[in-house]
């Protein structure tokens, strides 16, 4: 039986990976929203929010309390910030580095003394590719936390594996929770509603389509027992496209991007 954090572990992904690595082994489920909570056999819970110091201190500390070694570590909590990047408030911003990125490099920071001969998880996104519009935000969230986390595993004197999972569009809540949360900013961006209204409209079809999140955590289940793990995974047909677009030169990539706004704000 192993010891496996999860933050994030109410909803999406984080909910999944909850649900199948219970079945076997110890699983802390961090959550923000007590009323999100169910009993489960082998799994603790503990509050913490990711926008919190103390609260991510906090959280590490109970859980130091509890066991000696961390096998697994998987970082799933995230958020979206969307918006051109002329108007957007950097206040957002620092958010959006906050929750998706510092936050977990801070945890997993203060769980090092239980962390050795540990695998540390961290849920990327194609997004990291760093090719889409308007949510830039989060693009460089994701791309910051992988470059801090190789960067970690490379110069660490312990024995962890760091592993980053770019997977494309999921069927999650994240969509509908990330188009209420930017809702009420987009009214301050006069001169781009039909872009906006797109990425909403898109945003929302993205809770109902793209991958099956029950697959995409037994995909990571998977990986996170496997012998020899790879660095970074990417899952789906977009994300596997997003990466194949990125080898090519930023000026071709813009264009085709351009090109590809033009026709989709145009219908």
């Amino acid at each position: 039986m192993k010891n496996i954090v999860i933050t994030g572990s109410t909803s999406g992904i984080g909910k999944e990976l909850t649900e199948l690595l219970s079945v076997d082994n110890k699983v802390f489920a961090g959550y923000r929203n007590k009323t999100l909570i169910s009993d489960r056999t082998n799994v603790d819970y503990f509050y913490i929010d990711m926008t919190n110091r103390q609260s991510i201190n906090d959280a590490a500390e109970y859980i130091k309390s509890k066991v000696d070694k961390i096998d697994i570590l998987i970082n799933v909590a995230g958020c979206v910030v969307a918006g051109p990047v002329e108007m957007l408030d950097t206040d957002r911003l620092r958010e959006q580095f906050e929750v998706n990125t510092f936050s977990h490099i801070e945890f997993t920071q203060k769980l090092l003394p239980v962390l050795d001969d540990s695998r540390v998880i961290n849920l990327s996104s194609m997004a990291s590719f760093g090719l889409f519009p308007f949510i830039s935000p989060y693009c460089a969230s994701k791309r910051a936390l992988d470059i801090f986390f190789n960067a970690f595993e490379l110069e660490t004197h312990k024995n962890i594996k760091v592993i980053s999972i770019k997977p494309g569009v999921i069927a999650t809540p994240l969509w509908k929770k990330s188009v209420d949360n930017n809702m009420p900013q987009f009214e301050n961006y006069a001169g781009y509603e039909r872009e906006l209204e797109f990425l909403k409209d898109n945003a929302l079809k993205n809770s109902n389509r793209g991958l099956d999140v029950r697959e995409v955590a037994k995909f990571i289940q998977k990986v996170a027992f496997s012998k020899k793990p790879k660095s970074s995974y990417t899952i789906g047909f977009d994300a596997k496209m997003a990466q194949f677009f990125s080898y090519f030169p930023q000026d071709f990539i813009n264009f085709m991007m351009k090109k590809g706004m033009e026709y989709r704000f145009r219908k």
